[in-house]
Formats: C-alpha cells, structure tokens, sequence
C-alpha cells in the first residue's frame, strides 16, 4: 500500500485558506482563517498519519508537524 501524501494549508489565491494534498492543487477544505484551516488539516494529517505542513502568506513553509509514526534512525 503507498504512503499517502502529506497535507499542506495554503494560502487561496480566491481569499482565505484551504488544505491540499501534497502534488494536488485541489482543495480539501477551506476557510476563511489559518486558524480555522490548520485546525482541519491538523485533522486531517492525524487521521492519515501524514506530515501536516503549514505555509505562510508568502508561500514559504512556515511550520511542520508530523503525525506519522518516524523511522528509528531519525534524531528527534
């Protein structure tokens, strides 16, 4: 079974924000607050056991926090 993509909240171009799957631009959900839409993603990466990776208004990743279950040889 392949690894399900990671979740990204993203600014939308139309206003507010919205959760993507990673290599998707299709939204999830969106929301009018990165509040509101972190809460879902956050959701939404537990659910999956996936990273959820949080931009900021310019683009850039600002934020990441995973849900997943880490690979020993990783420090942390």
């Amino acid at each position: 079974m392949a690894a399900k993509p990671n979740i990204h909240t993203v600014p939308d171009p139309k206003g507010g924000w919205r959760n993507v799957r990673e290599g998707s631009d299709r939204a999830i959900n969106k929301a009018p607050t990165k509040v509101e839409a972190q809460a879902a993603g956050r959701e939404v990466a537990r659910r999956d056991k996936v990273e959820h990776l949080i931009h900021k208004q310019d683009g850039t990743i600002g934020a990441r926090n995973s849900y997943g279950i880490d690979r020993a040889d990783r420090p942390g």
